[in-house]
């Protein structure tokens, strides 16, 4: 099992997910959301990486995504919690897992 990339990835998602809105660079509208989106598929490919199965690790994904947001809303961090992230995180998360799932049957077939 490699859980480095995994706990790599968790770390750069706290960065990402709670740096004050001060810290964050402007940036296109929309841009927020593919980075919660590629995000949480990172984490998803990362956590499959690691071991991790894919119910427990979707649900696990879904519970933090919104504890973040609601993190997001009630720290002083100038930011606020979005419905529509946390949707877009679970559709990273789901999206990381299904391209995890296609190289892993690319991969048996290949070898």
């Amino acid at each position: 099992m490699r859980v480095q990339p995994f706990v790599l990835a968790l770390l750069l998602s706290l960065v990402v997910l709670f740096t004050p809105a001060a810290g964050v660079p402007d940036a296109p509208p929309g841009t927020d959301k593919v980075i919660h989106l590629a995000l949480f598929a990172l984490l998803a490919v990362t956590g499959r990486m690691a071991g991790i199965r894919p119910w427990p690790l979707l649900a696990g994904l879904t519970v933090y995504a919104a504890v973040s947001e609601v993190l997001q809303a009630l720290l002083p961090l100038g930011r606020s919690g979005d419905l529509l992230d946390g949707l877009t995180d679970v559709a990273g998360a789901l999206l990381g897992l299904g391209l995890y799932a296609a190289l892993d049957r690319f991969r048996a077939r290949a070898g």
